[in-house]
Formats: structure tokens, C-alpha cells, sequence
């Protein structure tokens, strides 16, 4: 399912409703993925006949979408993790330097029992990601709580970040093996940000 969605955004000939249709079911199956790691604690409840075992959410969730690309899965999430605290990353890329920069910030207070799940769709050189990730380390996150997740990843980024912050977890439905001069993704799907809002 995933794969046959990814080839969706792939496709240049994809118009922005079936991008857009693409990215948000990729989202709502990455939200799901994301809740296999979330600890839960066992109760028991009473229903209209008797009582039984079940189960609800130990930890507090926190979202962490890196803008602009991010808010895209930011919904879907919610809807899943309807109690998460938001915060936000604005880290744009120097398209000459291709180095991160970071413009906004505002996040909310959270403890190193809490479990994060950083958004980022495209995770190409890494630098945005690994910014945002050393700002979560430096404000006191158990970076075994920390969960990068996104849609398409390249090789050299992922390694940098792994390299970086060993102890994250990394969940992309897909890795492609380069970059361009430009520092795209390759084969990649484009611009992310501008196919989805239609900014080209």
C-alpha cells in the first residue's frame, strides 16, 4: 500500500489532488506505525455486561513538524494522538550553501518520559532534521523517545543523521541512494512542499 502511494508522488505526471490525496494516506499509515511505539498500560474496564481487559496510552505524545512540508502530516496525527502537545520547527535550506537554517521555534514543555515524534517528509541532506533534533537533545529529550519520521529519505542523510543521533528511531517508507548537485533527492518526487501547496 504504501509503495503503490509513493509511486503516486513520484509520478510528475500526478496532479495536486492525487499528490495531495497520496501524501495525506501516507501520513494517516505513518501515524499508525507511529502508535506501535507507544507504551501502553493495562486496565480494566466495565461494559455493559461484565468486565474486561484493556489498555490506553502510558506516555505523553509530542508532535514536532519541521515547516513547512511537516504540517502536511501534522493532522493526521492529531487525529490519532487527540491529547499530543504541538510544536514547531521553521528551518529553512540555504539553496547556495544548502545548510540549515533556523527561523522559528516554538515549543512546548515536555519531560524525557515523553515520547516525540519529529515530522519531516523529505529527509535529504539530513541538516534540517539533525538541526532540530540537536535543539530537542539540548532542552533535555531522551533521544530514545525521539522518532524521526517521514516519507522518503536519501541514503547520505539518513547516515548522517544515525551517525549524529544514534540512539533516534528512523521510520521512511522509502530510500532513495542519492543527491543531486542541487542536494534533491534522487530519484526523489521534486519539491515536496511545492507540489503539495502548489508553489512552484
Amino acid at each position: 500500500m504504501k509503495e503503490s502511494l509513493l509511486t503516486v508522488l513520484r509520478d510528475k505526471k500526478s496532479t495536486r489532488t492525487q499528490f495531495r490525496r497520496a501524501a495525506d494516506k501516507l501520513a494517516e499509515l505513518l501515524a499508525a506505525d507511529a502508535a506501535l511505539h507507544v507504551q501502553q498500560e493495562g486496565i480494566s474496564v466495565e461494559t455493559p455486561l461484565g468486565k474486561a481487559a484493556g489498555s490506553r496510552l502510558q506516555e505523553q505524545i509530542v508532535l514536532l513538524p519541521i515547516l513547512r512540508a511537516g504540517l502536511l502530516m501534522l493532522p493526521h496525527f492529531m487525529h490519532l494522538f487527540e491529547d499530543s502537545k504541538v510544536g514547531f520547527f521553521g528551518i529553512r535550506r540555504d539553496e547556495k550553501t544548502a545548510l540549515p537554517q533556523l527561523y522559528y521555534e516554538n515549543l512546548p514543555s515536555f519531560s524525557p518520559n515523553d515520547r516525540l515524534f519529529l515530522l519531516d517528509p523529505m529527509i535529504a541532506t539530513g541538516g534540517s532534521a539533525s538541526l532540530a533534533l540537536a535543539h530537542l537533545k539540548a532542552k533535555g529529550a531522551d533521544m530514545s523517545k525521539v522518532h524521526l519520521i517521514g516519507i522518503l529519505g536519501a541514503k547520505e542523510g539518513l547516515e548522517k543523521i544515525r551517525k549524529e543521533f544514534p540512539q533516534i528511531t528512523i521510520n521512511v517508507v522509502a530510500v532513495d541512494p542519492a543527491l543531486s548537485l542541487r542536494k534533491f533527492i534522487v530519484p526523489g518526487l521534486g519539491d515536496f512542499g511545492d507540489r503539495y501547496f502548489g508553489t512552484a
